[in-house]
């Protein structure tokens, strides 16, 4: 039983990581109505950013962990404004091949740099080494790290959603961008913001995952994860989605305890297409009906 919550402690970790992820591919969805394939690498940029300021640069983690999440937050904003608004009006697959596109060229980037490519970096975030014990239960710091930093970020954006004007802009350009247009909201601004946001998600998921995984040029697969999360979810709903990233991380963990070796890997995407058999709007959707 103590080996079952063990792995249950891991997969919530990862499954945080997974809905953090998730909820940057939904931000974008809702306000652009666009898929982004490049938030794996904005997730694996966004950890290279903080550990070129801090190993590279030598600054302290207080400064290289704003600054960090702050430059990938202008990059994703300047993205925006100057690649992917003009796609505005064209086929959503323009938007979509862009994102693609753009993401190849992140990864490129950072892959002509020799000491990034080659071999996986340790950021030293202060989390400790110690385990956390709960009960009989032991917590990697890391793993608490992610968790609580989760629920930061869930409150966080429930609250600038709910109560701040920008938020509720944001929410009314995702709602109908149309009708927000006329009401006086600057849609061209809120699509900027969104892309901003998800940018600022996913590399803050990258420096979640970096005492976890190591920094290195493939940490942005796990996107590849996190997307069927955000399908789970329902493409449209926040809540949906951080709640499909957790089950994902749960059920992905469970599976490697119970599973031959390998298999786990193949849990998100079987999950994935015998939820949308029972439910094909997503869990966002189940969610909204039960609270009906």
């Amino acid at each position: 039983m103590q080996s079952v919550l063990q792995v249950l402690a891991s997969g919530l970790a990862i499954g945080c990581v997974y809905g953090l992820v998730a909820l940057s591919f939904v931000l974008i969805y809702k306000a652009t109505a666009t898929v982004s394939f490049m938030q794996g690498e904005l997730l694996m940029l966004g950890a290279f950013a903080v550990l070129a300021l801090n190993a590279g640069a030598g600054w302290p983690l207080a400064l290289a962990v704003p600054v960090g999440l702050a430059g990938m937050v202008a990059l994703g904003a300047g993205l925006e404004r100057s690649i992917l608004r003009r796609a505005l009006g064209q086929p959503h697959l323009t938007a979509v091949l862009l994102t693609f596109g753009i993401g190849l060229v992140l990864r490129g980037a950072v892959a002509t740099i020799p000491a990034a490519s080659q071999s996986m970096h340790r950021l030293a975030l202060p989390f400790g080494e110690e385990p956390l014990r709960l009960g009989h239960l032991a917590v990697a710091p890391a793993h608490a790290a992610v968790i609580l930093a989760t629920v930061a970020v869930a409150v966080a954006l429930t609250l600038f959603f709910r109560h701040t004007r920008v938020g509720l802009a944001l929410r009314a350009c995702a709602e109908d961008a149309r009708a927000a247009a006329l009401m006086g909201v600057p849609v061209a601004a809120m699509h900027t913001l969104a892309w901003a946001l998800g940018a600022g998600l996913a590399a803050f998921a990258g420096l979640l995952l970096a005492p976890i995984t190591f920094v290195h040029l493939g940490m942005g697969l796990v996107a590849l994860k996190a997307f069927p999360a955000a399908v789970l979810g329902g493409l449209t709903s926040l809540p949906g989605a951080l709640a499909a990233g957790i089950f994902l991380g749960l059920a992905e963990a469970l599976a490697g305890l119970v599973l031959p070796e390998g298999i786990k890997d193949l849990v998100p995407y079987l999950l994935l297409m015998a939820a949308l058999f029972l439910c094909p709007q997503g869990l966002g959707s189940a969610f909204g009906r039960l609270r009906g």
